[in-house]
């Protein structure tokens, strides 16, 4: 268990780092292996006074004390903590980047909260960052809470950031849960020792030997795993990694360091896989030599939050535990854990309405004490817990034993690190924001409803936006559940420790987020070479309330819209524009300019787009059909656009009655003006009647049908209640030969598909009932459950509710 680093790429994912691979076996409370011949031998001990010499924890002086641990193992904590108690060393050296000495007395502060993490990032390229995390049960937290809370000195000894974010990202293969032997070979040690006791899972083995043993000797877990690392160690050659064995050498100088200082009452914690390296006798000049000429990057370190989501080996980080929640329940609860365990998933469950009872939880305690005593285990561990709680508050049923995993197992805790922790100038904006804001980092996701017409809100949307815009994604907009008027948002919020490493890398645009915000903005604009992302990026700093950016945008969006010819590519702009006059009248944004851009972009679009829509194949249709929707819907929001809505129109009306237009976009096209009410309902079926004639070819009398009545047109409600609509496609059905019908079916079949349930078959009714479905003597078409004509009386009681609804004044 050698002590992770989490490193991060310029896109802030965490993984681990240049620390050796993950866990090393484990340490603390463990009893002498299962399984393993004979008493265990006491730790290695180098002869006579030599720095590398090792004592037992429980002898008298001769050497410092190596704890050989595994990360974020509670059995491990609870052992680091009774040995130093007992020993009481003067120092206390823990596995951890050595700049971060400087830092070690912010975890004594009483606003610092695990699980958090050791940041550390090179200041010229923020994005190349590295995670030491610690939870409240990580052996390396306790230890420096046992220093810090004794008086004794702390001082970290791994291998500075400084050379580990410098080094080539290769150095730090073979990381993860596996160390690398001398010949290359990838083990891992905790599953190494549990296949040699007769274990096939290396994380029961763990439980049965650490987590689930009662009070012993706390030092015999650390004599039998250092007989065990050294062993392994010989086993597959004592070379290890590179990297390794470059950080060995160096936490090697920092003990002769500290034995100078403070001689025998040293204590190290560490990756068990380390602890036969740090008690070999080497020479000095060998270590600096294996240091010599290491590259080195001007590094900065803080302390952040960390979660325990991130803990989790499934998240991707390379030395996590598979359940955090638990091993953090194990390290608070010693006494009784399963019965406490089972009532805080009693207290789940009750709190997402499953019945659970008192009853329920004793016989799952009772289940789970049986099944260990079964399968031989000393109590009951994850396995046993898991499968009593599916029997017996789950009712044999994983959908909420996937919530109780989530929720526990693995859990949404979230660190807390105080205010006096170093920080980039814009982390310390953004912080103050959001506890202006009252919008605190959670790890868990929320939903978060935001009205713009209030002040608060509307800071708050403007914060995320601006976040979102610098790449720090905190908050991603969500469909709102009340309306989709503009002075509403709806945001998903979720805090995620890299958004640090994001923080950190957004830093180099300003130190406040506004400023920084603006700054990316522009370069943003200067950079753009598609007119599209240009009007994007405009609507993004209208969003994030960015005047100061608006020029340089417009600037960009004037010369990118002059020089672009291209319809298609004016018609993917317009929508942003229209989206932002919008956005500008609810945020109260002077929006003149790009309503000017907007304007001309129309009246581009309306020369260019009927000589773009001819000769199309069915592909290109499709795609220029969405674009005719995206600039009818964004017509329909430029204000005082008249004019140009009515050029429109006739565009459309060229292309509905266009030859040479592919049948989908006439169809479209004729459905947007009936829509409209810009043709009478029997120019729609004019309209129909041509395009379903005779000597129309199958395959494109199909694409129109597509075009006016499919599900992305409006679907087929015009069809249940137009007759003579329903009338002509029954016609050309029937008429279309056999040969072309297999053509033009599956084309057919997904018009038809789309259409709801309901529609479906109401249209089979009324195909089933024939011409005339309206019902016998109708004046006009009709369709079951409406009266073929209109009850004028009846539709005028509404209308005194709708004036009341848009505020106007009913008519004298």
């Amino acid at each position: 268990m050698t002590r992770p680093a989490a490193t991060t790429s310029s896109t802030a994912e965490a993984s681990p780092a240049a620390g050796s691979p993950a866990e090393t076996p484990p340490a603390a409370e463990t009893p002498p292996v299962p399984g393993a011949p004979g008493p265990t031998p006491p730790v290695p001990r180098a002869p006579g006074p030599a720095p590398s010499g090792v004592r037992s924890p429980r002898t008298g002086p001769g050497g410092p004390l190596l704890l050989g641990v595994r990360h974020h193992g509670p059995g491990s904590a609870r052992g680091v903590r009774a040995v130093l108690e007992a020993e009481r060393p003067d120092v206390v050296l823990v596995e951890g980047p050595a700049e971060a000495d400087a830092l070690v007395e912010l975890a004594g502060d009483p606003d610092m909260r695990p699980p958090v993490a050791l940041l550390a990032h090179a200041v010229d390229d923020p994005g190349r960052a590295a995670f030491w995390p610690m939870a409240e049960f990580s052996p390396e937290w306790v230890a420096i809470h046992w220093a810090l809370d004794r008086g004794a000195a702390v001082r970290f000894v791994d291998l500075p950031a400084a050379h580990t974010l410098a080094a080539d990202p290769t150095w730090g293969d073979g990381e993860g849960d596996e160390e690398v032997a001398g010949d290359g070979v990838r083990i891992d040690p905790v599953a190494e020792l549990a296949g040699a006791a007769g274990y096939e899972d290396a994380e029961r083995w763990w439980e049965d030997v650490v987590e689930l043993r009662g009070d012993g000797d706390p030092a015999a877990p650390f004599r039998a795993l250092a007989e065990a690392m050294g062993a392994l160690r010989e086993a597959y050659g004592h070379g290890g990694h590179p990297r390794d064995l470059v950080r060995e050498a160096y936490m090697r100088l920092q003990l002769r360091a500290a034995r100078k200082e403070f001689g025998d009452s040293v204590a190290v914690v560490c990756g068990a896989w380390h602890v036969p390296a740090l008690a070999l006798r080497t020479t000095v000049a060998a270590d600096r030599a294996l240091l010599k000429g290491l590259p080195k990057v001007k590094t900065g370190t803080t302390w952040v939050p960390w979660t325990h989501r991130r803990l989790a080996r499934r998240s991707g980080y390379g030395a996590g535990i598979d359940a955090p929640g638990w091993y953090a329940h194990l390290f608070t609860a010693p006494d009784r854990p399963v019965e406490r365990w089972m009532t805080r998933v009693a207290g789940l469950l009750r709190a997402e309405d499953h019945p659970v009872s008192s009853a329920h939880v004793i016989e799952a305690v009772r289940l789970a004490e049986a099944l260990a005593a079964l399968r031989g285990r000393p109590r009951p561990g994850l396995d046993e817990t898991t499968d009593a709680v599916r029997a017996v508050l789950c009712e044999g049923s994983d959908v909420p034993l996937a919530l109780v995993r989530d929720r526990l197992v693995v859990g949404d805790v979230l660190g807390e690190v105080p205010e006096g922790a170093p920080a980039v100038p814009l982390q310390r904006d953004l912080t103050r924001r959001q506890r202006t804001l009252r919008l605190k980092p959670e790890a868990e996701e929320r939903e978060l409803a935001l009205d713009l017409r209030k002040e608060t809100d509307g800071d708050r949307s403007r914060l995320l936006h601006r976040l979102r815009l610098l790449g720090v994604p905190w908050g991603e907009p969500a469909a709102g559940r009340t309306g989709t008027g503009t002075f509403r948002e709806t945001w998903r919020l979720r805090w995620e420790p890299e958004l640090h490493v994001r923080v950190a890398e957004a830093g180099v645009w300003g130190t406040t987020v506004e400023a920084a915000a603006t700054a990316r903005a522009e370069a943003r604009a200067r950079d753009a070479t598609a007119l599209a992302d240009v009007t994007a990026l405009a609507e993004d700093c209208l969003l994030a309330g960015l005047a100061d950016a608006l020029p340089a945008v417009m600037r960009a969006l004037a010369d990118r819209a002059a020089l672009d010819t291209d319809v298609t590519h004016l018609a993917r702009a317009l929508p942003a524009l229209a989206r932002s006059l919008r956005y500008g009248d609810v945020r109260g944004t002077d929006t003149a300019a790009l309503g000017e851009v907007a304007a001309g972009l129309a009246e581009r679009i309306c020369v260019g787009l009927p000589p773009a829509c001819a000769g199309l194949d069915p592909d290109a249709a499709a795609s220029l059909r969405e674009r005719i929707d995206e600039v009818h819907r964004a017509l329909g929001l430029l204000p005082g656009a008249t004019g140009t809505r009515e050029r429109w129109t006739g565009v459309l009306h060229r292309i509905a009655a266009h030859d040479r237009v592919p049948g989908l976009l006439r169809g479209r096209a004729a459905r947007l003006l009936l829509d409209e009410g810009r043709i009478p309902d029997d120019g729609a079926a004019l309209l129909m009647s041509r395009a379903l004639s005779p000597g129309a070819p199958p395959p494109d009398a199909a694409a129109w049908i597509e075009g006016f009545a499919g599900a992305a047109s409006g679907g087929g409600l015009l069809l249940v209640h137009d007759e003579r609509l329903r009338g002509l496609v029954d016609a050309w059905l029937t008429s279309v030969p056999a040969g072309a019908f297999t053509d033009v079916l599956p084309l057919l079949r997904r018009t038809f598909s789309a259409y709801e349930p309901g529609v479906r078959r109401t249209l089979g009714e009324l195909a089933a009932r024939g011409p005339g479905a309206g019902g016998p003597g109708a004046s006009a078409p009709g369709a079951p459950g409406f009266d073929p004509v209109p009850d004028r009386e009846r539709a005028d009681a509404v209308l005194p509710l709708l004036h009341l609804v848009l505020g106007t004044e009913a008519p004298a």
